[in-house]
């Protein structure tokens, strides 16, 4: 028995340990999937429910909102332009 047998050996040895961890990782795989499964489910779910939710406050809570401020800035700017027309006039007459 040459050095080459004890190479063979040694050669066939690490290629059924490599087969072995291969399939123990496959395996440990598998398994990890099928525990991580349904909770990857559950927060699929509960992400499109918070995206409904957002999407809810934002046509009834956001939208009016926004139009309000709007409304009420858009208000400001005409009583700004009407007071400073005033008080043109004003100073038109005094001076």
């Amino acid at each position: 028995m040459g050095m080459e047998w004890f190479r063979d050996l040694a050669i066939v040895i690490l290629g059924f340990g490599v087969t072995i961890v291969a399939i123990c990782i496959g395996i440990l795989a598998i398994m990890l999937y099928r525990k991580l499964k349904p909770i990857l489910d559950s927060a699929k779910s509960t992400v499109k429910r918070v995206e409904n939710i957002s999407a809810t406050v934002e046509e009834e809570v956001s939208r009016p909102l926004a139009q309000l401020a709007a409304f009420v800035q858009g208000v400001r700017q005409a009583a700004s332009l009407f007071s400073g027309f005033a008080k043109r006039r004003q100073g038109g007459r005094d001076g």
